[in-house]
């Protein structure tokens, strides 16, 4: 998660390339090269980079929903002789079903939608891709406009599916500390677990690692490791004209976008679990909605319309200045984040002391200032936190409506680096480098505050 897929794909040109690490270990061995990254070998390339990068999304659903498991249910089952594949698939997996089902569901739903990572590697075969393409064509084409259509539906048809599931399928759970219930391992089965997370952990580190080095490598051509290493790409990443600029870019689209993001998404939090107004799950269900709305649906829907209505190419015209197109629509797409966990915070937030806090004269305005807002100050944070730094690395937005170099924000000028011949790809991948730092601190600072509430935030 602290690598966003497309970035991560620089990492793994250099593993899987013909001339990459895994076909110089096959060289070594007396073998014969193989072409990963041509015909079907880019597809499940891309398969196994979206795999890489989505699922701690399922994990941290999972770990949540371990969480709520009553732990003397498995003790009882346990006590009438349930043997351990028993209790897996009679209480442990209906138990943590919803879990299940909308962490899946998400990962189906972002590797359907995922622009950067095919156009990285050159496959032109997904939806995302030959949308992209066609926006040259915008006004002579109805094609990308069908394919926008097309990824819509099918994309709202999985959101309402997995709603659906997740609503019939929900299963009543009394709180409990599931590290009483935890079966003690011995022997040799005690190292098992082990080595399948160390497994999981450097499959899952391969293009952090690949990209690490490529960022300090001169050459890195037929050998397991780079042939000379160098702080040359991190200087002209620094030099180069489009680093500065779209850093700074960055930052002003995302922190209004959080800004948007954060009084919108408090405001619906409240009216959803405090104010219980009717028709309030509507408008919850509409908050949600950028879960199953692809980025480059989003993205493209705003071009189309600056595009077609002359009021909107005024107000929101690209090709000038997208500050405002770009901010909206980072806070759109990073609105389920806020709301999310706002609402897990207020969902937390004993109604007892703010009806005290009434009973003593206090306005409502005093109550949520006083009452409620310290008590859901992490939460308020964690929000924040996420639709910053997340609006900072999106992609499909930013390669879409950022139209010319000196609006471009870091993810479209990483990719305008990877671009260039010879060093393009070195220099992107120093900048790529500074990205997974600052997504990974981010995501270090929230775990923090929220610990395995977490997972709440990357809910349907």
């Amino acid at each position: 998660m602290i690598l966003p897929p497309f970035v991560g794909a620089l990492g793994f040109q250099q593993i899987l390339g013909y001339y990459g690490v895994i076909n110089t270990i096959l060289v070594n061995c007396g073998m014969e090269r193989v072409n990963f990254l041509t015909g079907n070998g880019r597809f499940w390339s891309i398969c196994l980079i979206e795999a890489l990068h989505l699922y701690p999304i399922l994990y941290l659903n999972l770990v949540s929903s371990l969480g709520n498991i009553d732990p003397a249910m498995r003790d009882a089952a346990r006590n009438m002789g349930a043997g351990f594949f028993r209790r897996l698939f009679c209480i442990t997996l209906p138990m943590i079903r919803p879990g299940i089902l909308a962490g899946g569901s998400l990962v189906l739903i972002w590797s359907f939608t995922e622009l950067g990572t095919p156009l990285m590697f050159g496959y032109n075969r997904t939806t995302a891709v030959q949308i992209f393409n066609g926006l040259t064509e915008l006004k002579s084409n109805p094609e990308p406009f069908a394919l926008v259509l097309v990824m819509l539906v099918i994309s709202t048809i999985m959101y309402l599916l997995a709603k659906l599931l997740l609503r019939s399928d929900s299963v009543s759970s009394s709180k409990g500390t599931a590290g009483t219930s935890a079966d003690q391992l011995t022997g040799v089965k005690k190292y098992l677990p082990t080595l399948f997370f160390a497994l999981i952990t450097f499959l899952a580190a391969l293009p952090h690692l690949a990209l690490i080095f490529t960022s300090f490598s001169l050459r890195w051509h037929s050998t397991v490791l780079p042939e000379n290493w160098t702080l040359l790409n991190y200087e002209n990443a620094l030099s180069h004209p489009l680093v500065v600029p779209g850093i700074i870019n960055s930052l002003q689209y995302s922190g209004l976008a959080m800004l948007f993001a954060l009084v919108i998404g408090t405001l619906i939090a409240f009216i959803t679990k405090r104010w219980k107004m009717p028709g309030g799950w509507i408008l919850d269900a509409i908050a949600m909605l950028p879960v199953a709305v692809p980025g480059i649906v989003v993205a493209f829907g705003y071009l189309g319309m600056a595009v077609e209505f002359s009021w909107a190419k005024e107000m929101f015209n690209p090709m000038e200045n997208p500050v405002w197109l770009l901010s909206i629509a980072y806070a759109v797409r990073r609105l389920p984040y806020v709301l999310r966990s706002v609402s897990a915070g207020l969902e937390q937030t004993p109604l007892e002391y703010e009806e005290a806090a009434r009973t003593f004269g206090a306005t409502p305005f005093q109550t949520v200032r006083k009452i409620v807002f310290p008590m859901i100050g992490a939460n308020l944070l964690v929000g924040a936190l996420f639709a910053f730094s997340f609006s900072m690395l999106e992609v499909s937005d930013s390669l879409i409506l950022a139209q010319k170099s000196q609006h471009f924000p870091i993810t479209r000028a990483i990719f305008e680096l990877s671009q260039i011949l010879a060093s393009g790809p070195y220099t992107a991948c120093a900048f790529g480098v500074w990205t997974m730092i600052f997504l990974g601190a981010s995501i270090a600072a929230a775990g923090i505050l929220l610990g395995k509430r977490l997972g709440s935030i990357f809910r349907l």
